[in-house]
């Protein structure tokens, strides 16, 4: 399961609110939706997120195993 990091934080303490972000069209309302839902999102936008905050998609995101089903 891939787990995302505090994104919309970070963009923020890299000078990006969400304000911003639509204004420029970095990043769509939807998406940004997404992000605060923790719903997934493109590996596009993950692109987008590390060239505006010069990081590494590893800094934004964490694959954990799925937890096996009890029984």
């Amino acid at each position: 399961m891939i787990e995302y990091h505090d994104i919309l934080g970070r963009l923020s303490r890299c000078g990006w609110s969400t304000a911003r972000l639509q204004k420029e069209r970095k990043i769509s309302n939807g998406t940004i939706i997404q992000i605060r839902a923790g719903r997934p999102i493109t590996t596009r936008t993950i692109d987008v997120i590390c060239e505006l905050c010069q990081c590494q998609p590893g800094d934004l995101i964490t694959w954990r195993p799925n937890e096996p089903p009890e029984e």
